[in-house]
């Protein structure tokens, strides 16, 4: 497996595109992560999720896996710092072999990464982590922070915070070309707020660090 180096992005560049939503209960958290794994491009993308303890990272991750079609208990990966998942998505009408058979089920490989407790950058070659992130499937990181300089750039970044008579507050930027796909997708799927509101949120919010 070939290995890619990822640059350190140095400063924080202007986003390509973003976009607020409010959770007002795990209702709402179910049905966004539901309406992001519709989007296509999402199968080979980077994802990461800012935020404090307890702001339901990992509640999202375990709901957008069951609607990627992952099975079974879907664990933290807090001390593996990875848990690796496949997705077994059915075959539409349409993908059937001649004899009229369905084709086999198609599977999506996905990693779910939590550095929160990763203090060791040679771990991250050692583990092989470089070259996850290189191959194809789904990739979603808690923490990234804690392994800046060695992840590769967003696709999407979900920063959450947490209100306790609103909910969760989530803002969505995209710094690639894929990432602002996914958004726009996202956004037909599950209408955003509006500047007006967003900005009302955010002054009662305070955003998490990066």
């Amino acid at each position: 497996m070939m290995s890619v180096v990822h640059p350190e992005i140095v400063g924080t560049p202007e986003p390509l595109g973003t976009a607020s939503w409010l959770w007002s209960d795990e209702n709402h958290t179910q049905k966004f992560a539901q309406a992001l794994a519709q989007q296509i491009e999402l199968r080979d993308a980077y994802i990461e999720l800012q935020g404090d303890l307890g702001a339901g990272k990992t509640t999202f991750v375990r709901h957008l896996l069951k609607a990627l079609g992952v099975e079974g208990r879907i664990k933290s990966p807090t001390y593996a710092v990875v848990e690796p998942h496949e997705a077994r998505r059915p075959s539409s009408p349409s993908q059937l072999q001649p004899s009229g058979v369905p084709m086999d089920p198609e599977i999506l490989n996905i990693w779910h990464f939590d550095f929160y407790r990763f203090n060791d950058p040679q771990e991250f070659e050692e583990a092989g982590f470089r070259d996850l992130f290189a191959s194809p499937g789904l990739k979603i990181a808690e923490w990234p922070e804690k392994a800046r300089g060695m992840l590769p750039v967003a696709d999407l970044k979900l920063a959450i915070t947490v209100n306790e008579q609103e909910g969760r507050f989530v803002i969505c930027e995209t710094h690639t070309r894929k990432g602002l796909s996914i958004l726009q997708g996202l956004r037909h799927s599950s209408p955003a707020l509006a500047s007006s509101q967003a900005a009302q949120l955010v002054a009662h919010h305070v955003a998490p660090k990066t």
